[in-house]
């Protein structure tokens, strides 16, 4: 890495001053800091003029690449009427128009919108609303307080979707604070959670999510879930037919479907939604990363009617909705997220997927000749590699040995951003992301496992 005069000092202040999210900040103070200063296209440039792939999209957000003209000039067309007005008492034009439009592409049944800035905000607004609407809905309920969540399961970082959540590393240290949530099986299909093979194992999952809820339903006020794919976890497919199944299970038992899409939404599957792929439709859609196509901070949770008009009443009940922030609907991200849709429909994004997601799957196949690799999970243009230390017994490498952030370390070496999840290898290139790039990345990622692991 070069170390002109201007990189040793904005790497000074950076070690001084910023705090990075999930990050030993001992290692970072001790190392080189990567710092980017332009994007183009599919790529991230950093102060020094070197150029990567970027294979994680900037965080899972970028959709069709840094610097678009179409999200950049609506930007900058807002820019010139406003910049924020809140939603609190009044409107903005930007926060309409997109409400409309993604009533227009949800899941079917979906009619309100309530803006925020983030996931874990989108999540948490879930929870309230769906808490909330128990309390108020057919004369009130003061029983349907708990929620089901799965195994693995990541929601966020504030207190309400840490406690759906259950990855150890992100929750453990706050459990004291947390809420009790009831964890029904996901199913991770090569570590099973019910100790089922693969081949002849359909519905054990299920299995027990129906326990769950013929005990529990009573006082179970919603079941959340990352439809398809889990995240966080390791970028878990679940197998066909399991979304639809949790749908028609929450139906019977009268608990309301939290449907967390804010990693998975605006096409990454190869639909608009995940839900989409099984015609599923949530009581709840939670959205964020991707809404912008990656530009700006903005956040959706929407919701039935019926859940809606269990807050209406006069102004002395206090059935009001009670949550907001400061940007909420906020004009610029509005604005972005108009854009996004806008490409989406006109340069026929999910249309022009399909063959790349096609190549993505047929070149990770080669991955499976690789000693260290134990599983490959892939669906559109999102896979997880993951890396085991013994293939036959499915036993990990010893968390000190590092080997994904070695890995990606490796891959950076050679001109591509990924970041791992443990020693899960994530890819998740924008949708923008061409063929040659795919091949480009595939290669890369396959001879950096390959190098890190027979080392």
């Amino acid at each position: 890495m070069k170390k002109g005069a201007r990189y040793e000092r904005l790497s000074r202040i950076d070690k001084r001053h910023v705090w990075h999210p999930f990050t030993q900040m001992s290692e970072w103070e001790a190392g080189d800091p990567l710092i980017i200063e332009q994007g183009r296209g599919n790529y991230l440039i950093d102060i020094n003029g070197s150029r990567f792939l970027d294979g994680a999209s900037s965080l899972w957000v970028n959709l069709h690449g840094h610097g678009h003209k179409r999200i950049d000039s609506a930007i900058k067309k807002q820019l010139g009427n406003i910049a924020h007005s809140t939603l609190l008492g009044l409107s903005n034009v930007p926060s309409i128009e997109l409400a409309e439009r993604l009533v227009s592409i949800a899941p079917r049944g979906l009619k309100r919108v309530f803006y925020s800035d983030n996931g874990s905000t989108a999540v948490e607004i879930a929870l309230k609303m769906a808490f909330q609407y128990w309390e108020q809905a057919n004369g009130g309920s003061d029983k349907k307080r708990q929620f089901i969540a799965f195994t693995g399961a990541y929601h966020g970082d504030t207190f309400g979707s840490m406690s759906v959540g259950e990855i150890d590393i992100f929750v453990k240290k706050y459990k004291p604070l947390l809420f009790g949530t009831l964890r029904a099986p996901y199913p991770y299909c090569y570590r099973c959670p019910v100790k089922k093979n693969k081949r002849d194992c359909r519905t054990e999952c299920l299995k027990a999510l129906e326990e769950l809820l013929i005990k529990h339903s009573h006082e179970t006020a919603a079941c959340v879930i990352e439809p398809v794919i889990q995240g966080a976890s390791g970028m878990i497919v679940a197998p066909p037919g399991f979304l639809k199944e949790v749908r028609r299970l929450t139906k019977k038992y009268n608990v309301l479907l939290i449907a967390d899409e804010v990693a998975v939404g605006f096409g990454r599957t190869g639909t608009m939604f995940a839900c989409d792929t099984e015609g599923v439709s949530p009581d709840f859609l939670c959205l964020a990363k991707g809404i912008t196509g990656g530009y700006m901070p903005l956040a959706a949770t929407l919701t039935t009617e019926k859940v809606y008009k269990a807050f209406l009443g006069k102004y002395d009940e206090y059935k009001s909705f009670f949550h907001g922030h400061t940007y909420t609907g906020n004009p610029l991200g509005c604005a972005a997220a108009i854009a996004n849709l806008d490409i989406f429909e006109q340069e026929r994004v999910l249309e022009k997927m399909k063959p790349k997601s096609i190549l993505f799957g047929e070149l990770l196949k080669k991955f499976e000749t690789l000693a260290h690799v134990g599983d490959v999970r892939h669906m559109g243009l999102v896979a997880g590699i993951e890396i085991v230390k013994d293939r036959a017994t499915k036993e990990p490498f010893p968390p000190s040995e590092r080997i994904g952030h070695r890995v990606a370390m490796e891959a950076r070496g050679r001109g591509l951003i990924i970041r791992p999840l443990g020693d899960v290898i994530v890819l998740i290139p924008p949708l923008s992301v061409k063929e040659a790039e795919i091949k480009k990345m595939l290669k890369t990622v396959f001879d950096s496992v390959r190098k890190v692991t027979e080392e």
